[in-house]
């Protein structure tokens, strides 16, 4: 394995209520020097999760939300930061109940995802949630947000409306697909 190259210097270039600009001046164990830039979190030490709701065996709850980044409504499941001194389980429950009206008894960590490993320090906690019961708590969301039930068996079918392209959400659904032929429910 090869040794991991020694961070020589960090500056900030920049700060957001969400990210920090970092350059990072790194030397690699065979002398070379380079300078990285990378978009850090703007919380230290906070985290992130990305809930797949499960109503029954078989349906899924995906959310349609606003998405700054693409400008447009998106289909995906609910996600958002875990916020000082909680879990990412807590946080996934909290999420659930925010984004969704739903709670969950039963709460499996199923991965986690880096988005851009070369560039951004970002990790998000996959959690898979079951044994749904009604909870809705106030969430941060500028409007409401809409609930739709999908078969799980029918991502396909997802992914070809064009509404759902976020790579998390969409590797999630697969990994739960992959987890219930492993472990079936009911």
């Amino acid at each position: 394995m090869t040794e991991k190259p020694i961070i020589l210097n960090k500056t900030i270039i920049a700060t957001s209520r969400l990210f920090r600009i970092e350059s990072l001046d790194i030397e690699f164990s065979n002398g070379q020097l380079r300078n990285y830039e990378r978009l850090a979190r703007g919380n230290p030490g906070g985290g992130a999760v990305l809930i797949v709701p499960m109503l029954d065996a078989e349906t899924v709850l995906l959310i349609r939300e606003y998405s700054a980044g693409v400008h447009r409504y998106e289909l995906g499941l609910p996600k958002g930061k875990t916020d000082a001194g909680e879990s990412f389980l807590d946080a996934a429950n909290r999420e659930l109940k925010e984004e969704v009206g739903y709670g969950a008894k039963s709460l499996h960590h199923l991965s986690s995802f880096s988005l851009a490993p070369s560039y951004l320090e970002h990790m998000t906690e996959i959690v898979l949630a079951q044994n749904l019961y009604e909870e809705k708590l106030e969430g941060d969301e500028p409007e409401e947000l809409e609930v739709i039930p999908w078969k799980l068996n029918n991502i396909n079918a997802l992914l070809a409306t064009g509404e759902c392209t976020e790579a998390r959400s969409i590797a999630a659904l697969f990994m739960a697909v992959e987890y219930f032929k492993t472990f079936p429910v009911g």
